[in-house]
């Protein structure tokens, strides 16, 4: 049987998990179809978020369609929690984008898209609540080929939209004409073919479709209601035809990904993975990470539902494994494939303080810190010594609020945030080298220089030095030492967007203490040097925002934007609304989400998503240093030498 790894995505509340259950009960699956606001899904199955009706966690299910098994991936549509949605595309051979027939094209919505065809995913559309008052599928379809893609294929038409028993039509032979038109944009055989006035048949026109549905050019749009079920059977027809459903080889080495780690009932880790090629056996060793690997001690594989237990797991299926007590996000498992997807949103732009509200919690908090890292590294839990403070990056407040509940509900531990604030990045505006030649207590020579990169480049790491002056051993302790004291800059920052080359490499072979450690512990200390003669600039992450508001709230709103630190741009007008884009520090977001219903009574509607970094205006922001301090000489060599 063949296998599709399918993700369901979209903007919070446009039905993505209602469909979810939809396709489930249409496929036999469950014999009731669950309810968000009810709480009781199949893939919404934590506390919170039965409790706030949103998907937090990504949940799989899985449902057979003719000759094709699919696993069906149900993501978070709040921005909050877009790093579950960055793990499961890594998996992904096709996805569904839900739409609102009421809502309409929305900020996550806009985002999703322009990333799964980044990745050439192939997407099918599904425009969800025709049946509810609202609801308006033309405005929809038109606002999708206009803000997401113009290479749309509408399959259908709904009929009395807005009303209960709203239908969808699809599209037959007769309509063959419409669909040509569309994929002749797209095919030039066809278009010839078209111009030549011969016809097309049916059949060819859904072998076209086909083609370029798999390759991303061409994206159907079914229109329907995942309360009813309208238009449901038909989208479920295609998924199992349009989209790329494979027969895994399961001679082959094992290659899969982990997308996702959980903690079981009794603390045990257990790790969610896509097996791309070859087999997997209960007892089996695997090998996973850059050095780890363990004995797999059991395995479940998803099938008609939930995950059962099996002995052997084979290609295309997504498995969920235990035994594994160092795997992590991101590990692959045996081979890695080539070109494997990863880093496909931008990363948390927020930070906040986090601390226990009893004092004798500490470590009972660092330690439930650390194990949601582990489901979800984003968090990126960072922990300053010298003023025994914790750190954990975010996307919003939303997000804050759920790792707080998470914490008091399932760790037992009380904890309270600071404000939260930006996170910034450095680069490098000049060129700047430095070199130490066997200062005490390093027996090593290290030269290093530093000079910007292009933006969005991260860090690159060059070779200068004399082939043979030093083992492969060392260059990698200073590549990985370069990397680790790049993420703390002059300003306390992650320093981005430059190239390190290593110009100077001595092992000084007459003492037996010359070490790859060695190397790596002097490196910070020419690196942070190099660093502050090239000279750095601080720069914010910024937000492009759409505001769509009442024209009469657009002269009270300007000063708001400016005392925000926002750039609007031109404002235009669309009847009795006016649409306003620009920028807006990330910073501020919130604020303006808050202040936005006030503003507009009610009427106002933000779209805001992450764009660029731009350097920051007037007073320098700081980060405390939570590493050894390589700014600080004296405080360094007292550190390292305490540490030993």
């Amino acid at each position: 049987m063949r296998t599709l790894n399918l993700g369901i995505l979209a903007h919070v509340d446009a039905g993505k998990t209602s469909l979810t259950e939809r396709l489930l009960y249409a496929a036999g699956v469950i014999d009731e179809i669950g309810s968000v606001d009810g709480g009781n899904t199949q893939t919404d199955s934590l506390d919170q978020e039965r409790r706030r009706g949103i998907t937090i966690k990504a949940a799989v299910a899985s449902f057979v369609v003719g000759d094709v098994a699919v696993n069906l991936i149900d993501t978070p549509g709040h921005p909050d929690f877009i790093a579950e949605v960055e793990r499961v595309l890594s998996v992904l051979d096709g996805a569904v984008l839900v739409v609102s027939a009421v809502e309409g094209v929305q900020a996550q919505t806009r985002v999703l898209m322009r990333t799964l065809q980044r990745l050439r995913i192939p997407t099918l559309i599904f425009i969800n609540k025709i049946d509810r008052r609202g609801a308006d599928p033309d405005r929809v379809l038109a606002a999708i080929a206009e803000r997401l893609t113009p290479a749309i294929v509408p399959m259908g038409a709904a009929e009395r939209p807005g009303e209960r028993d709203a239908a969808f039509a699809p599209f037959g032979p007769a309509d063959a004409e419409r669909l040509c038109e569309r994929l002749a944009e797209q095919d030039d055989t066809l278009l010839a073919a078209y111009l030549d006035g011969g016809g097309l048949s049916h059949g060819r026109l859904r072998k076209a479709l086909k083609r370029q549905t798999r390759q991303g050019r061409a994206h159907p749009v079914f229109l329907g209601s995942a309360i009813t079920g309208a238009g449901v059977d038909d989208l479920m027809a295609a998924i199992a035809i349009l989209l790329p459903a494979t027969e895994g080889d399961a001679e082959a080495p094992v290659s899969g990904t982990v997308f996702k780690v959980e903690r079981g009932p009794a603390g045990e880790k257990i790790a969610y993975a896509r097996l791309f090629s070859g087999a997997l056996h209960v007892r089996d060793r695997l090998a996973f990470g850059q050095d780890g690997g363990a004995k797999l001690t059991a395995l479940q594989v998803f099938d008609r539902g939930p995950a059962v237990p099996r002995e052997t797991a084979v290609a295309g299926q997504i498995v969920k494994l235990w035994g594994l007590a160092d795997i992590q996000i991101g590990d692959a498992i045996g081979a890695r494939r080539d070109g494997a997807r990863r880093h496909h949103f931008a990363p948390p732009t927020l930070e906040t303080v986090i601390y226990p509200r009893r004092p004798e919690d500490r470590r009972a908090l660092h330690a439930a810190l650390a194990q949601l890292a582990e489901q979800d590294p984003l968090i990126n839990l960072r922990q300053d010594d010298v003023r025994q403070e914790m750190f954990v990056s975010l996307y919003g407040e939303v997000q804050k609020e759920v790792i707080g509940e998470t914490l008091a509900h399932d760790y037992g531990v009380e904890a309270a945030f600071r404000e939260t604030r930006m996170i910034c990045v450095e680069r490098p505006v000049g060129v700047g080298a430095a070199i130490e030649h066997a200062p005490y207590p390093f027996i090593a020579t290290i030269g290093l220089r530093v000079e910007p990169a292009p933006v969005n480049s991260g860090v690159d790491f060059q070779l200068e030095v004399e082939f043979g002056s030093l083992p492969l051993s060392f260059h990698k302790a200073v590549e990985e030492s370069v990397r680790e004291t790049l993420d703390q800059g002059l300003h306390g920052w992650r320093v981005t967007d430059c190239k390190v080359t290593m110009t100077h490499g001595i092992r000084y072979r007459d003492w037996a203490t010359s070490t790859p450690s060695e190397h790596r512990n002097l490196t910070p200390l020419v690196l942070m040097a190099a660093l502050k003669r090239a000279g750095v600039q601080v720069c914010e992450p910024v937000h492009h925002f759409g505001l769509e508001i009442p024209a009469d709230a657009l002269g009270p709103m300007l000063p708001v934007l400016a005392r925000l630190g926002a750039a609007p741009g031109v404002p235009e007008m669309r009847g009795a609304a006016c649409w306003l884009e620009g920028e807006v520090p990330a910073a501020r977001v919130h604020d303006l989400q808050q202040q936005l219903p006030g503003l507009t009574h009610g009427e106002g509607v933000l779209e805001a998503a992450f764009d660029h970094y731009r350097p920051v205006r007037g007073e320098i922001p700081t980060r405390p240093r939570t590493d050894n301090n390589p700014l600080n000489r004296k405080d360094y060599l007292t550190r390292v030498a305490r540490r030993g």
